[in-house]
């Protein structure tokens, strides 16, 4: 029996170390930095370890928010709504709507006509 290939949508799936795409592993990278103060903090009373661990923590907190989408579960109207997008995608979309105020424009698909 031969081998066949098994087309599959590969655009975007630039994997480095088998586990990074290129867009976790830059999360990544900025959640260790965040954790680095930490680090050299708990350094100064020589106790490293506990801050290496809290700048893996943060690390790995990076990578979550680079590479986890939200599951889309048909009995909860938030993951109705925003099922499938990943998690950064959502946070960079709060922001933008915190910095406009909280101001959300929507539009009617009704036309008020009232026959006079």
């Amino acid at each position: 029996m031969g081998t066949y290939m098994i087309p599959r949508n590969t655009k975007g799936e630039g994997r480095i170390l088998f586990i990074f795409s290129t867009k976790s592993l830059i999360y990544t990278a900025i959640g260790a930095t965040l954790g680095i103060p930490f680090y050299y903090l708990f350094g100064i009373f020589k106790i490293k370890l506990v801050g290496f661990i809290i700048a893996a923590f943060f690390g790995v907190i990076g990578f979550i928010i680079g590479t986890i989408k939200i599951p889309t579960i048909q009995t909860f109207k938030i993951t109705r709504d925003i099922g499938g997008e990943s998690i950064d995608d959502i946070i960079l979309r709060y922001i933008k709507f915190k910095r406009k105020k909280n101001k959300i424009y929507t539009m009617s698909l009704k036309e008020d006509t009232k026959d006079e």
